[in-house]
């Protein structure tokens, strides 16, 4: 159940931002494994001059920063298909794949309050993490 920010540097259409976010989703599901109703997926837009950028991009309005917090435990086979699926899937938004970059963080299941107030540790997720 990762939980998903992505943040952008331009305006996009309603349909391209519910795509991008859909990408992302789509990426977690294949590399991850993750259920296809796990979503919590956010999209913040910024001003430009709220969100600098390296200054050697080609097109800086499209520079994606994208942070993901998820239980710790895939494989780093899991996490480059991941990196390599979100860039792909992005491309037809016009987002250079030299455009985004992907924080990863690992959080011990123990420190996920979930379903309820319950530590992440003590639910049976449903789905497996070691991937």
């Amino acid at each position: 159940m990762p939980s998903v920010l992505i943040e952008v540097r331009r305006h996009f259409t309603k349909e391209e931002e519910e795509g991008i976010m859909e990408a992302v989703h789509a990426s977690l599901r294949e590399a991850f494994r993750i259920m296809p109703h796990d979503r919590n997926v956010r999209l913040i837009v910024h001003e430009p001059h709220r969100f600098m950028c390296p200054p050697d991009r080609e097109k800086p309005d499209y520079y994606t920063h994208i942070s993901i917090d998820a239980f710790a435990g895939r494989s780093i086979d899991a996490k480059r298909t991941l990196y390599k699926t979100i860039v792909e899937k992005l491309e037809p938004f016009g987002i250079p794949k030299n455009h985004v970059k992907i924080l990863l963080r690992e959080i011990s299941k123990e420190n996920w309050g979930i379903r309820g107030g319950q530590a992440g540790c003590d639910v049976e997720l449903g789905f497996k993490i070691d991937v």
